[in-house]
């Protein structure tokens, strides 16, 4: 019987395709494998099977899959069906959630390789064009060669419409070579050459070691390492590395050794992230009474509602409590995800819950290689013990194979959002969505819950559980509001300090306490500017302006990554006027350093996390007191807990205010409510400094009083007057292209389109703050839908006006369209 499969390949294309299975891999093809199957002219590809038919493609004929790459599935049940939930969801493509999912070493890619014909019609050769010669020359010369290299090396405009031309003519051919990204860990293991036990023969070894002491040494710290002597103990593998740091010695000692007979050595692979054992005893921590009574009240909760919304106050011991849901999850059988907002959280929560859960802790995140990540994922298909998984929001996508409990901590964080590439996913959203194919239940904890999130919770559709009073009762941290505008009036401000958080600054240093500075803007200077014309730096690519990095002596792009150097004289008046305004958090370490130069500080942003153990080692540096005062970006926010924090300061709050967006008054609260929270986390009262111009705002009244039920009330009723989120469901479509007059004129097209089908429902186009980011113009649309009405309604209408615009306009072959549902 015929088979034929539907393949997910990584394009973005709404659309599956289907392969026929030859007779030979029948019953090696199956939903959730991997296979190479040709796509295009010389290209392969590494798809996802979606399910295995009898049916044949309605329209042409099928192509045979090339290799099927996996003895069993990489996915489990629930994830093909949760993918194409986020394909239609976020009207994007399978394919593209495919890419989000897998771990790039699970990805094998095709590199397109060209080559001469063997035997070529010479007629056709005399009669290529300049090009075409210059093209067929090079790979004649290199025999074989990537199409790429053949790109670099010709210099010519449109090769690849070249390269075309010379295969349509047979001159040459593509050939598509494979290349597997995982790369196996493998780890050299030290052994005797004698079995265990034969004591004659390790009497021998001892007698051609006698003459050099290392070579004993390095003998007798193997028996010690491995357990050799011990026969009722178990044989521990050995490393090579571990052997050679233990004895201080170098491989030649080694390399004696095993020239003698005594050792010898072997590599072996293994996975980065195997079960080692050891740790399985959990010491669930003691709650207060407030927590334990917040524990009972969330199970009730939960055998009544999927989602259970725990409100709990800076400080509260949310983690604990998590601690003791997530042993209940484990010891009943089931995995637990466990996801936190940012890569920085989980270096301390790691230290936590490794000490309650041992090797049932598993961590996900992007600092991870390809390869440890695959580890991760290999680890849970084959597995069948509970495990935690601790991750951020890619977590969503591991195969996991029982789920009993997914918890999202400060579920109101925007970093839970995905902004660019598509899947333009909530991870937030979409673990409730998880929960529900698996049977789970989802606790979603913040003590500053976002609007629509409260909303849900206090109107019945989540359960509410709140936690108002922090452990062993310590006070939420005194707040004081200083007006920068008086401050500057009255010349006692230094660079960006105040006179007063300089003070607070000394007291809380004099104290032997640490401090905490919050300044929301990374780099030494936002803004640089020429004294005598004027002229400033602006991205060629973006309609921004760039950011000078002192320590890189460049000024870069936040949104496209271009950078150049800063020049010594202005490139328009050729004078040495450039000067920079503004702090950014280097030029902030660098201002208290001058003024504080006895003070051990560290830095924490993008800039200085961007190494795999950078947040560790900044954090511990930190807890350990090695450092007394940590300045950073959003980072130091979220989730950090040090004992001996009493003084946080908020160097210019102004950052977080007035953006043209109706979510702007609430992220500025959480922010600056969560960076106050911080402070004063043990016995001593926390105090917080927030520095403004802008002192009545109501988000930092609502921080200096500590009430969020008073911003959330107001914040509410300001969302139900203007038709927003909780009371509508919101789509942002964007379009980009080159041309600006282009997609001015599209943007129009499309929005009157839009509009005969919505209506008022649809505002724009608009022109954003920022109109160009990588060479692409901008223009947005913004469609408010009913929360009743049906989505996958509205998703069909969007995708019927975009095809009868892409069909009548010649100019939407250019045009990059794309949907952001529920943007954060």
């Amino acid at each position: 019987m015929a088979l034929y499969a539907d393949v997910i390949l990584p394009l973005p294309i709404y659309s599956s395709f289907t392969y026929a299975v030859p007779e030979q891999m029948q019953g090696q093809v199956r939903a959730g494998s991997r296979v190479i199957v040709p796509f295009g002219r010389g290209n392969s590809y590494t798809g996802i099977v979606e399910a295995v038919h009898g049916n044949p493609p309605k329209t042409g004929e099928a192509k045979e899959i090339i290799l099927p790459l996996d003895p069993e599935p990489i996915l489990r049940h629930p994830q093909l069906k949760f993918w194409r939930w986020m394909s239609e969801y976020y009207l994007c493509s399978p394919g593209e959630v495919m890419k989000a999912a897998l771990p790039a070493a699970l990805k094998v890619e095709g590199e397109s390789w060209v080559s001469p014909m063997p035997e070529p019609d010479e007629d056709l050769v005399s009669e290529l064009s300049e090009k075409e010669a210059l093209v067929y020359a090079h790979v004649v010369h290199a025999k074989k060669a990537r199409v790429s290299e053949v790109e670099k090396a010709v210099g010519i405009s449109a090769p690849r419409v070249v390269i075309n031309s010379l295969l349509e003519k047979g001159l040459i051919q593509v050939m598509e070579r494979l290349v597997d990204k995982y790369v196996t860990k493998k780890v050299s293991l030290v052994t005797l050459t004698c079995l265990r036990g034969d004591q004659e023969a390790l009497h021998s070894f001892f007698g051609k070691v006698t003459r050099s002491r290392a070579q004993e040494q390095m003998l007798v710290a193997y028996l010690d390492m491995s357990g050799w002597l011990n026969p009722q103990g178990e044989l521990v593998p050995v490393e090579r590395k571990a052997l050679l740091e233990k004895c201080k010695a170098s491989p030649a000692i080694l390399k004696a050794l095993t020239d003698k007979g005594i050792m010898q050595v072997e590599q072996v692979r293994v996975n980065r992230f195997s079960d080692g054992g050891g740790n399985r005893a959990a010491q669930l921590p003691v709650l207060s009474d407030p927590q334990q009574k917040a524990l009972r009240d969330i199970r009730r909760s939960m055998g009544a509602h999927l989602v259970t919304l725990l409100r709990g106050v800076t400080g509260s011991g949310k983690t604990e409590i998590y601690s003791h849901l997530i042993h209940d999850s484990l010891e009943h059988g089931d995995h637990v995800l466990m996801l936190v907002p940012e890569i920085s959280l989980t270096t301390q929560l790691t230290t936590r819950l490794r000490r309650i859960f041992g090797d049932r802790l598993l961590v996900y995140h992007s600092k991870f290689s390809d390869s440890e990540r695959v580890d991760i994922w290999r680890r849970l298909l084959t597995s069948h013990e509970p495990m935690l998984i601790l991750g951020v929001r890619s977590s969503i996508f591991l195969p996991f194979p029982k789920l009993g409990l997914i918890v999202v901590d400060e579920e109101h964080e925007s970093s839970y959002k995905q902004f660019d590439p598509a899947p333009r996913y909530n991870a937030r959203d979409s673990a409730i969505m998880l929960a529900t194919m698996h049977g789970a239940k989802v606790l979603l904890g913040s003590a500053t819950p976002a609007v629509d999130t409260y909303y849900k919770a206090t109107t019945g559709k989540y359960g509410l559980v709140e936690l108002l009073t922090r452990f062993s009762e310590v006070p939420l941290p005194e707040v004081e509001v200083i007006d920068m505008r008086e401050k500057r009036k009255r010349k006692e401000v230094t660079g960006p300090f105040s006179s007063t958080l300089l003070a607070a600054t000394r007291r809380t240093m004099e104290a032997s306490k640490q401090a905490i500075l919050f300044q929301n803007r990374r780099g030494f200077a936002p803004v640089v500017v020429c004294n005598t014309c004027g002229w400033t730096p602006s991205c060629p690519n973006c309609d921004i302006s760039m950011v000078y990095h002192r320590r890189e002596g460049n000024l870069r792009c936040h949104y496209c990554g271009y950078s150049v150097p800063l020049p010594a004289l202005c490139p328009a008046c050729e004078t040495n006027a450039l000067q920079t305004y503004g702090y950014g958090t280097e030029r902030l370490a660098d201002t208290l350093h001058s003024i504080l130069p006895e003070v051990p500080m560290a830095r924490m942003d993008l800039d200085t996390t961007r190494s795999k153990d950078a947040y560790q080692e900044i954090i511990e540096g930190f807890s350990n007191h090695d450092t007394r005062i940590l300045i950073g970006t959003q980072m130091v926010s979220k989730g950090l807990d040090f004992s001996d924090v009493t003084f946080v300061g908020i160097v210019n709050a102004d950052t977080l205010l007035n953006f043209p967006d109706f979510r702007s008054n609430e992220r500025a609260y959480c922010t600056l409510e969560q960076v106050a929270g911080r402070a004063g986390r043990r016995q001593d009262t926390g105090r917080v400094m927030i520095q403004t111009t802008n002192p009545l705002h109501p988000a930092i009244q609502a921080v200096r009083a500590h009430d969020y039920l008073g911003f959330y009330r107001a914040e509410l009723a300001q969302r139900q007057q203007f038709f927003y989120p909780p009371f509508a469901k919101i789509i942002n479509i964007y379009l980009r292209h080159k041309e600006e007059k282009a997609v001015e004129s599209l943007a129009q097209t499309f929005a009157a389109q839009l509009r005969a089908i919505f209506g008022a429902r649809l505002l724009g186009p608009d022109t954003p703050g920022v109109s160009r980011i990588a060479g692409m113009h901008i223009r947005t649309l913004m469609l408010k839908i009913e929360p009743g009405a049906s989505m996958s309604k509205v998703k069909q209408l969007l995708r019927e006006a975009y095809a009868t615009l892409a069909a009548s306009t010649p100019a939407s072959r250019s045009l990059r369209l794309h949907y952001d549902v529920d943007p954060a």
